[in-house]
């Protein structure tokens, strides 16, 4: 272990005492980079005292042209590029020069950050990259930390004080916590708080982290506030936001994806086809993603279930899709999220089912202006729902909380529930008619309406109990990945006691 944990209370492990005691440690040794505005980190470490045992170099390439000379070019100079780049260059300077004369009782480190802070300027995109690079054990190779934080202090002085109360709980965590992702993730806004601190990105790479799945590690952050959201490639991996949603249109699909459905792929599809043709969309660049809460991951226990949690997202992924978790309940708070990204017009798809949510007004009693101001924020900014419809069984079913398929008569099997006649409470008639006729809420047009009688729940049933009826309900993506990892519920040793029977005569 790099660093032995004290076994102190919390509170007693202030931002100096956490410092002090890693100058004491004589077995740690390393190097402090700092660039932009991140200036703050090595300071604590030279002020509590002990630093001689704990720094071999600290330095600043506050210049754009030094920087550039010492750790090459990047395409931006606070981006994951470069905090990665000097992470390398760094190292190897370190243990190049110190191997021959204490690598074989020292643990080396280097920790690096590149930062964008506010300025008499400006104080907008306030952000910075950081890491770590380290061994666990002398002579060992090392492994990387890197996180990426967002600053909301509005001034420059309280935004650095905040970097480096956090960058000293980074290092101290990943010298102490690395074992334990609870406490690691819990530790890095000690004495900050999330309303000074958001960290969306935070992984874990090398050879005594291979056992992490940073996807698992980024659901940590948000169902312990670090963040509200946080996004997953196509490839099923970790991503920043804005490298997916920067000056885009935005078509998002909310729901549980517990399998992902052909009414899902309808959903989006059809959705797709009109928002395409919007004038604000046309000759921009449009990204389709789906979204799902956090609530809608939490298990028996309120705990989320993180394997469900990556079955869902590995079968969204092999869909080619983007995926948001995040937990924003109200949509008016999904919408200001991507406002930080694109000023483009974003579309919002949702089921007869979830626009009965958006049109609960208790949803709203934390807002002084009610259900008025959640839509005044919604679409105030070019924002538009598209409604899928429903059968009118099916929405039954889902008001009572269960898919039954085979109940009630062949009527109320085949009426459809659309936006133009979803009822809704007396109260809000006038305001849900004026939505509609000016074109926030739109009907989604050309549903498949044989989609209309597939349920994720009823598709979780034959999985579990092993009916091959599921598969013509789900993509045929999907249904490989399922199979091929064995996803809820699902028996692989059936596929090959299937193959072994004798054919029928």
């Amino acid at each position: 272990m790099a660093m032995k944990d004290p076994q102190m209370e919390p509170k007693e492990l202030t931002t100096n005492r956490k410092a002090f005691l890693i100058n004491l440690d004589q077995n740690v040794y390393g190097t402090f980079a700092e660039i932009g505005a991140g200036q703050e980190v090595a300071r604590h470490f030279f002020q509590v005292g002990g630093a001689a045992g704990t720094i071999a170099k600290s330095m600043s390439a506050y210049d754009m042209k030094f920087s550039d000379e010492i750790y090459g070019k990047a395409p931006r100079y606070v981006s994951r590029e470069r905090v990665e780049q000097m992470l390398a260059h760094e190292y190897n300077l370190l243990t190049e020069r110190l191997s021959a004369d204490r690598g074989k009782e020292s643990t080396f480190f280097v920790y690096a950050n590149t930062v964008a802070a506010a300025s008499f300027r400006n104080n907008k995109n306030c952000h910075g990259w950081m890491g770590m690079r380290f061994q666990i054990h002398p002579e060992s190779p090392p492994s990387d930390i890197i996180c990426h934080v967002r600053m909301w202090d509005k001034t420059p002085t309280a935004q650095q004080e905040a970097l480096g109360i956090f960058g000293v709980n980074f290092i101290w965590a990943s010298l102490v916590y690395f074992q334990d992702m609870d406490m690691f993730v819990n530790s890095l806004i000690d004495h900050l708080g999330i309303e000074r601190i958001e960290v969306d990105i935070l992984e874990f790479s090398g050879p005594d982290f291979k056992d992490i799945d940073n996807r698992v590690v980024a659901m940590k952050l948000v169902e312990n506030g670090l963040t509200n959201a946080v996004m997953f490639g196509p490839d099923g991996e970790v991503m920043q936001p804005s490298e997916a949603l920067y000056k885009k249109c935005i078509l998002v699909e909310r729901g549980s994806f517990r399998p992902v459905t052909h009414v899902n792929m309808d959903m989006i599809k059809c959705a797709g086809a009109q928002f395409v043709q919007e004038d604000d969309v046309q000759g921009q660049e449009v990204i389709a993603l789906m979204e799902m809460t956090v609530n809608n991951l939490l298990g028996k226990n309120e705990k989320i279930d993180y394997d469900d949690f990556l079955a869902r997202i590995d079968t969204i992924s092999a869909l080619g899709y983007h995926t948001l978790v995040s937990n924003y309940m109200e949509y008016y708070r999904l919408s200001s999220y991507f406002r930080r990204y694109t000023q483009n017009m974003i579309g919002m798809v949702l089921g007869i089912n979830h626009l009965q949510a958006v049109l609960n007004t208790e949803y709203y009693d934390n807002l002084e202006g009610g259900i008025l101001e959640s839509f005044g924020r919604l679409f105030k900014a070019n924002v538009k729902m598209y409604v899928y419809p429903m059968k009118g069984q099916g929405y039954q079913a889902y008001v009572a909380g269960k898919a039954n398929k085979n109940s009630g008569h062949d009527f109320s099997q085949e009426m459809v529930i659309t936006a133009d006649n979803v009822k809704v409470q007396p109260q809000l008639r006038h305001l849900y008619a004026y939505l509609v006729e000016n074109h926030y809420i739109e009907p989604v047009v050309g549903a498949d309406l044989e989609n209309l009688t597939i349920f994720s729940r009823e598709v979780l049933r034959q999985i579990a109990e092993g009916d091959p009826a599921w598969e013509k309900d789900v993509p045929e993506e999907v249904a490989q990945t399922i199979k091929e990892k064995g996803y809820w519920g699902y028996d692989k040793s059936s596929e090959k006691s299937e193959g072994t029977k004798p054919a029928k005569a």
